[in-house]
């Protein structure tokens, strides 16, 4: 089974399929985590993330092995790591450079120690529309764009990040800006997405809701 979460930042993707994925056993894919190394490796590099050519060949380069590498560092999941994976997720080279590597695990997906799994769960956007437009089940989860500024504010604070409200929120809403108006697969969701938001929702109350979508998809297969 091949499930799809999709949505602008924080609206809680990542939490959402971290615990479908546990509770349903399958491997877990965070697709954004392809562009934060692309555009947080040019940034150590002091590249300019709005350099197409450039940010091609980071993307070609990448490895799993490199961007698990990348992944540790402080600003992977930092406001600088978000905006430069915006920016480089914008260019259609690079968004073409890294599709093959993301659709492949959905052919064989693996746990991340290396074991196969009955399928997966892919968090990130265009999951649904691009990467694995033949999904069985496909989410598309949003939130007003306050509450997910409050909610990255929060995480922000959380690691120890500094910055304030005021700044995360004109973040989020400059990248909701670029992700909504590219020109190659700009984020919205999939035809046969089922989309809801979950500004008023715990994650108790999301998960409950995907759990009977999920139960009755396998009940019915």
């Amino acid at each position: 089974m091949i499930i799809t979460i999709d949505g602008p930042a924080a609206a809680g993707k990542g939490t959402l399929a971290s615990v479908l994925a546990q509770a349903y056993k399958l491997a877990y894919f965070d697709t954004g985590m392809v562009y934060r190394a692309v555009g947080l490796d040019m940034y150590l590099h002091n590249e300019d993330p709005q350099n197409e050519k450039i940010a091609e060949k980071y993307a070609q380069n990448l490895t799993f092995t490199h961007m698990h590498e990348l992944a540790k560092n402080p600003d992977f999941r930092s406001a600088i790591g978000g905006n430069y994976a915006s920016i480089v997720s914008a260019h259609p080279k690079v968004r073409a450079a890294l599709l093959k590597m993301q659709q492949d695990f959905s052919k064989n997906p693996v746990f991340a120690d290396g074991t196969p799994a009955e399928g997966a769960i892919y968090d990130g956007r265009d999951t649904g529309t691009v990467v694995c437009p033949h999904a069985d089940i496909k989410f598309f989860i949003t939130a007003s764009t306050e509450v997910r500024a409050m909610r990255r504010f929060k995480e922000f604070q959380s690691k120890g990040i500094q910055t304030d409200f005021e700044t995360v929120l004109a973040d989020m809403k400059s990248r909701d800006e670029r992700d909504s108006s590219r020109a190659t697969a700009p984020m919205k969701p999939a035809e046969d997405a089922i989309v809801f938001d979950t500004s008023e929702m715990s994650i108790e109350d999301v998960f409950n809701f995907c759990l009977k979508i999920i139960d009755k998809k396998l009940k019915n297969s």
